[in-house]
């Protein structure tokens, strides 16, 4: 089986298109930075410095989309183009996972 059509990504300009990817790219680095899962901390440290570079691509990108008159971001839009390219799970990293049920079952 097959799996489902992703739906098409939206018209972005090239500007846009460079801050959905480096917005992402700094979201994956935040999903592995988070010390709420795993175990390890070189991982984490070598996220944690990579995060530097991320977070600069995306302050370029948006510098870039104000240098060139393009001073609104239409968040629908965006939003859409982050949907299709995964970020509500990519997103999801960066917070919190859920709580393990408490043993018992009772109220503390």
């Amino acid at each position: 089986m097959r799996p489902p059509e992703l739906p098409p990504l939206p018209a972005l300009t090239r500007a846009e298109c460079q801050v959905i990817d480096a917005y992402l790219e700094v979201v994956d680095a935040l999903g592995r930075i988070n010390p709420a899962r795993g175990e390890h901390t070189y991982s984490r440290l070598r996220a944690a410095q990579a995060l530097v570079v991320k977070a600069a691509a995306l302050r370029d990108a948006l510098t870039l989309m104000h240098e060139r008159g393009e001073s609104e971001l239409h968040s629908t839009t965006m939003a859409t183009a982050l949907r299709v390219l995964d970020g509500e799970r990519r997103s999801s990293l960066v917070g919190l996972p859920p709580a393990p049920p408490r043993a018992g079952g009772g109220a503390a």
